[in-house]
């Protein structure tokens, strides 16, 4: 996947001086040979840090190895304040873990009160006003502490992916259509940048790149995508000057940014100067991993960038639209086993979503808009959406979204794309998703969120959540039903 961060992972062993320095660097060492056997690539820095001139040689070795995610590792009980020091010094992500006791046989030398270490280390933690990723129960053997390092490998790609992000913005919402503005401040909170841009401003670049030489390259890729879903081929060069329209105004302003994603108006007057709808268009980036939000929906382009860090697969941006109707449940009950009509709706957008989230889609044209651009007239400017159904399986929604008043919050519902015909056009979808009623209700409206959801084909609810906690939000909405959960507990095993 092109667009996003690679996470380069680094292990510091630490140490109480009072403990045996070997048994923290030995335990390292079997972490770092149990990731060897899961396939998870992890710099084992030699360093054990004891004291502060050891973070200082620490950093050293971490920054010649370029690591850019650390894992703090209480292999003993642990310097609560150097190693605390390491990870505010540390400049990325950073997780803390500790080990468990191996054997009832080797309680005396080889006991490492690494369990007792953590209080410690969070403690410190609190006083350094840190944020780090600790797993919900941190202290595990070697093979342990590698699956947690697995997904901390998801987490960190999000955090690092959205520090160094750019989101590309062009044109005003409609008047009427204001649901997804929101603040830009809190992007720059997240270390995000924002470059809002005028229509006019990408018309122009669009006209700048007419006759363009790679325009026929590009038109060949998107008929071999197409296939025999190639209904308006007349269009495809057309969408091909503006697909490379906006990949050279990404190459041509990221700036001191590593990464983009773009937030863009795409009507009414989209249609009218440009000539078609974007949507196929903006499916192929999202597909190469820069997503292509609807809408000039801000938010909406940060969360499905932060669905791609977290799985590296595209995701998509669909309207929690419509209900499912009465009969199409009752004709389809075996299928909704286990689900209410309540838990039912259907995820919509005009074609956006990816060709590999869908099945049999093809390029059609966008109804809505020839209802009121081009009434009784074959279909012409309104060309150009990728339509079909969303494929079945599992789904996570997903939103990041600012209040008016700067507030940072988000939701996270994991469910499934049921295999039943949605009978109507767009990118659309039968979605599943326990307690939809009360999320809805109680989530959706109560918290004010706009139409627009960001879908994750998979379930990826433990990673998102725990990236939402260290990038310090703290407001999650969730699908199950209204319960207390500690502080930091992670309700997605």
């Amino acid at each position: 996947m092109n667009n996003v961060p690679d996470v380069k992972l680094g292990i510091v062993a630490v140490s109480r001086d009072c403990f045996p320095i070997e048994l923290s660097q030995r335990r390292r060492s079997a972490v770092v040979q149990s990731c060897t056997a899961k396939g998870i690539d992890i710099v084992e820095i030699n360093t054990t840090v004891e004291n502060e001139i050891d973070v200082l040689k620490a950093l050293d070795e971490i920054k010649a190895a370029d690591v850019n995610a650390l894992v703090v590792y209480l292999g003993n009980f642990g310097p609560e304040g150097p190693e605390t020091m390491l990870a505010q010094r540390f400049n990325g992500p950073v997780m803390f873990a500790a080990a468990a006791e191996e054997t009832e046989n080797d309680l005396f030398d080889g006991r490492g009160d690494a369990y007792c270490g953590m209080l410690n280390a969070s403690y410190n933690i609190g006083l350094r006003n840190l944020n780090p990723y600790i797993p919900e129960y941190p202290v595990g053997t070697a093979d342990e502490v590698a699956d947690m390092i697995a997904d901390f490998v998801d987490i960190a790609r999000v955090v690092i992916g959205v520090s160094n992000l750019k989101i590309f913005g062009f044109g005003p919402r409609p008047q009427d259509f204001l649901a997804c503005n929101a603040p830009i401040k809190p992007l720059y909170d997240l270390g995000a940048e924002i470059m809002e841009n005028s229509e006019l401003d990408l018309f122009e670049s669009f006209n700048k790149h007419a006759d363009d030489p790679r325009i026929p390259d590009v038109v060949k890729d998107m008929q071999e995508e197409l296939g025999g879903g190639n209904n308006y081929p007349g269009i495809l060069p057309k969408l091909a000057q503006y697909e490379l329209t906006l990949r050279d105004w990404m190459d041509n302003h990221m700036g001191a940014s590593k990464y983009a994603a773009f937030a863009n108006k795409c009507w009414p007057a989209f249609q009218t100067q440009f000539g078609f709808v974007p949507c196929y268009v903006n499916s192929r980036l999202t597909g190469q991993g820069i997503p292509v939000a609807c809408e000039t929906d801000i938010y909406g382009a940060l969360s499905e960038y932060i669905i791609t860090c977290a799985t590296q697969m595209p995701p998509t941006l669909l309207d929690i639209n419509n209900t499912v109707p009465k009969d199409m449940y009752e004709h389809n009950k075996s299928k909704f086993e286990g689900y209410k009509p309540t838990d039912l709706f259907m995820g919509f957008h005009c074609g956006n979503t990816n060709k590999g989230c869908m099945v049999n889609a093809s390029m059609r044209y966008q109804l809505i808009m020839h209802r009121t651009l081009e009434p009784n007239k074959e279909p012409d400017i309104t060309r150009g959406t990728l339509e079909g159904t969303i494929r079945p399986g599992e789904i996570t929604l997903f939103r990041l979204q600012s209040t008016a008043d700067c507030q940072l919050r988000t939701y996270i519902a994991q469910g499934e794309v049921i295999d039943v015909d949605p009978k109507s056009f767009g990118s659309i979808g039968v979605f599943a998703v326990r307690e939809m009623g009360r999320f809805y209700r109680h989530v959706l409206i109560a918290k004010r969120y706009p139409h627009h959801a960001g879908v994750a084909f998979k379930h990826t609810g433990k990673v998102l959540f725990a990236a939402m906690k260290m990038l310090g939000v703290d407001d999650i909405g969730l699908n199950q039903p209204s319960t207390v959960l500690y502080e930091d507990e992670n309700p997605f095993k």
